[in-house]
């Protein structure tokens, strides 16, 4: 074989080689994107005084439930929204419900669940809304709770004076819950 012809063979299987490996190779499809499922747990908007045993918001309790919409845009689109059964937990949510156009679901809370409240609320969204972006509105006895049954971790206490919490609680399919607390509504 002559160097001309040695040459040549070298140049062609270089070529060959390198033509190989630019060669596409069968598309492998990406890992799907790990389903997350974000809660809001707020406490309900300032309470009016009367009556006393179910009170509605007061005009700054309306205003902050009017912000509430704003506060949560962004995080994806709102499948749900629980409620406690009283009128102020109800008030701070229909705004939310009427510009989403969705029904509050009323998850009763009383002396008698106060123990099992939080766990069961936090399985019923954890197993009917995985994935989607959930809305929950209780009080300063069951925000605390309800955020820890979904983080896995503790939460801060919330005082009667503490309005406009709002616990952004991201649950993804395997690791950890995050929990970022912010204020809303003034």
């Amino acid at each position: 074989m002559t160097r001309a012809a040695f040459t040549r063979r070298r140049f062609v299987g270089a070529t060959l080689l390198a033509l190989v490996g630019c060669a596409p190779r069968a598309s492998v499809p990406a890992p799907a994107a790990e389903p997350v499922t974000t809660v809001f747990v707020v406490r309900h908007a300032e309470r009016a005084a009367e009556p006393a045993a179910d009170p509605g918001l007061t005009p700054a309790g309306q205003a902050r439930a009017e912000a509430l919409p704003r506060a949560v845009r962004g995080a994806g689109r709102v499948t749900a929204i629980y409620s406690t059964q009283y009128r102020r937990t109800q008030a701070t949510a229909a705004p939310l419900a009427a510009a989403l156009g969705i029904a509050v679901t009323t998850r009763p809370a009383s002396a008698a669940n106060s123990a099992t409240y939080a766990q069961e609320l936090a399985r019923e969204i954890l197993s009917r809304h995985a994935g989607e972006t959930v809305v929950v509105v209780g009080h300063s006895n069951t925000v605390p709770a309800i955020v820890a049954a979904l983080s896995g971790g503790p939460a801060p206490a919330l005082t009667e004076a503490d309005y406009g919490d709002l616990f952004h609680v991201t649950i993804p399919r395997t690791g950890p819950a995050r929990v970022e607390r912010k204020l809303f509504g003034g």
